[in-house]
This record gives structure tokens, sequence and C-alpha cells, in this order.
């Protein structure tokens, strides 16, 4: 069983939500800039310089802003944080009725694993095809 008081289970909830959001959202984002630089690589003319500290930087800020955003949000009384199943630990509280609880769950599945996902997917599977649609014009010449 959880040996702690609440407050320790909720601190401890919350850092596993924002350490881990920021991990996959982090992964998300070196994803995109990859798809990004090997597919696209005159994207950053577009701005007047090529990938900076300061662009780096912005991205990581994001990063951590959009993991701390969901992860704070059961703070606020948007869902809610509990022990686990069975007890030994404590998270997200998955099982609560709530019609608050409810959307937040459904926010954490659309916002914080199907579209980093299909992000990620997606940048990959570009990256894939350029350099196979790459591989293919320089046999042909």
């Amino acid at each position: 069983r959880w040996l702690f008081e609440q407050a320790v289970c909720t601190l401890y909830a919350f850092c596993g939500v924002l350490f881990g959001l920021s991990s996959l959202a982090s992964l998300t984002v070196l994803s995109t800039v990859c798809c990004l630089k090997v597919c696209y690589p005159a994207y950053g003319r577009c701005w007047g310089s090529s990938f900076s500290r300061s662009h780096a930087a912005g991205l990581l800020l994001a990063v951590w802003g959009y993991a701390l955003a969901f992860a704070a949000a059961p703070l606020a009384q948007w869902g809610s944080y509990g022990p686990e199943p069975y007890g030994t630990a404590c998270c997200i509280a998955w099982e609560a009725s709530g019609r608050e609880d409810r959307l937040y769950i459904l926010a954490l599945l659309v916002f914080c694993y199907l579209l980093p996902c299909l992000l990620i997917l997606a940048s990959y599977a570009l990256i894939l095809w350029t350099v196979w649609v790459s591989r293919r014009a320089l046999r042909q010449h």
C-alpha cells in the first residue's frame, strides 16, 4: 500500500506525469525537427538563419510548458491524482467518475498520446520516403 500522505502521493504522481509528458513531447519535437532538416532543408532560410540555440531554447520551453500544463491540471481540479489500483504508487486517477476527470483523461489521450505518436510516425515515415526517393533518383543517374 501507499505509505505516505496524500500530499506526497500527489507530488509523486505530478512528477511522474510531468517527466513522462516532457519525454514524449521531446521525442515528438526531435522527430519533427529531424523531418524538417532531412525532408525540407531550406525551411530554415524562411527565418533568415539555420536552426540556432534560440530555436532550441524556444522548443525546450514549449515542451516543458506543454508538459507542465497537463501535469498541473489535476492540481487545478481538472482531473485528479490518487493511488494506483494496487495501491503501491500514485498516478492519474484513471477510474475517476466525474465529467471533468473524463474530459482530462480524453484530453491526455488525444493531445499527449495520439497526436505525439502520430507526429512521430509521420515524421519518420516522411524521412524514410525522402531517403528512398533520393536513393532511387541517384541510382537512375
